[in-house]
């Protein structure tokens, strides 16, 4: 996928940044779902590249961060 497809996924998406994020900028991530996957960009550069990964996998990475956390 080109930046230009990126482009084109990322504006049809509804996009989520983390609650951790604050409104200073810095090192943030946001998050977009449909169908089949979940996407994931830099917040500070929208139209730049998507990481895609199924939505079990997303999950998967949830579960092990929330239990890394509970430690």
């Amino acid at each position: 996928m080109n930046n230009a497809e990126s482009s084109t996924i990322a504006s049809d998406l509804a996009w989520f940044k983390s609650s951790y994020s604050g409104t200073e900028g810095g090192q943030c991530v946001e998050v977009a779902t449909d169908a089949a996957v979940v996407h994931v960009r830099d917040s500070k550069v929208d139209s730049g590249p998507l990481l895609t990964v199924s939505r079990e996998a997303w999950a998967a990475l949830i579960e092990l961060t929330s239990s890394e956390r509970r430690v």
